[in-house]
């Protein structure tokens, strides 16, 4: 995870000036990460910190202005807090002339050190630029690194019925997928399709795939089978990293049956899985979007599979 300026430029078009409180150091145990953040504004706030004490804590600071910079908060002792360690809290202040200078890659700044850029923040960053390797947020010499997020994981969504919401509502939180969302017509999106996922109405969505990464994930759940099983085709002669299709084992007998007049071989067929979902769920779609999202979510894959997502 890393500064993410998509979320902080809309909250700060939303609300104005917003305070942007990141972890930026950890002694002993925490209950996030450094690089873990949340943004504050007057009427509310998004994203978090771990909660608790610490987090109340620090939004009500923000929000009045007491607290800028660097402070320290001993977890036990200070907060009662379970967690025995330490951390320390970078809170900053923006606003939309402050945000439209942030670089797009890599964010430094002096917090409480020099003005001049110390000697080991530009060993990072020339690291970075040379070997192609993301720094980790860090707080070094009184200055505070932070990539900037960059969703790392394509996943096309296909449908916008209600297992397609459901499982967007699901999924557009996850700051891994950059998530692309197609159906036939504007009016198949509700009227709320979050501010990071891209919503594309297609007359002929199969014409698309072409257009897809070859290592995107695809989720298939439109209205129709005939739809589905062009998608399918498609998708079998272009690469992707997964393929999955919600419907029962009798749709998906008839789908390797038509897909393998359409000249595909059988071991081909294969990489499409269906079904999607957890059966031990039902079939809510609220349910099937919670089975699909717990399996590609597992932190042990860089992709789905087909053991993992299989019902």
């Amino acid at each position: 995870m890393g500064f993410d300026l998509q979320d902080l430029r809309a909250a700060v078009a939303g609300h104005g000036r917003v305070a942007r409180v990141v972890i930026a150091a950890i002694r002993g145990s925490s209950p996030r990460e450094v690089g873990a953040a949340m943004l504050v504004w007057k009427t509310g706030q998004s994203g978090t910190i771990g909660g608790g004490t610490l987090e109340f804590e620090a939004a009500q600071a923000a929000r009045s202005a007491s607290r800028h910079g660097l402070s320290h908060h001993a977890l036990g002792p200070d907060l009662g807090q379970c967690c025995g360690g330490a951390v320390t809290l970078l809170t900053e202040t923006y606003d939309a002339e402050t945000v439209a200078v942030l670089d797009p890659e890599v964010i430094a700044r002096p917090v409480s050190g020099p003005a001049d850029m110390p000697m080991a923040i530009r060993r990072v960053l020339a690291t970075a630029r040379s070997q192609g390797v993301t720094p980790a947020p860090q707080l070094v010499d009184g200055w505070m690194i932070e990539p900037v997020h960059q969703p790392a994981r394509p996943l096309w969504i296909w449908g916008a019925g209600h297992v397609g919401r459901a499982l967007v509502q699901v999924l557009a939180p996850m700051p891994d997928l950059a998530i692309t969302w197609v159906d036939t017509a504007p009016n198949r999106f509700p009227g709320d399709v979050p501010s990071n996922v891209t919503a594309v109405p297609a007359a002929k969505p199969a014409e698309l795939v072409r257009h897809a990464p070859a290592h995107a994930e695809h989720l298939i759940l439109t209205y129709s089978h005939t739809l589905d099983l062009d998608l399918c085709h498609r998708l079998l002669g272009h690469d992707f990293a997964f393929a999955g299709l919600i419907g029962s084992k009798t749709k998906w007998a008839r789908f390797r049956s038509r897909l393998g007049a359409l000249d595909h071989p059988p071991d081909r067929i294969a990489d499409i899985t269906c079904p999607i979902g957890d059966p031990t769920l039902g079939k809510h779609p609220q349910m099937i979007a919670v089975g699909v999202a717990a399996a590609l979510m597992q932190p042990a894959r860089a992709t789905l599979t087909k053991k993992d997502l299989r019902a």
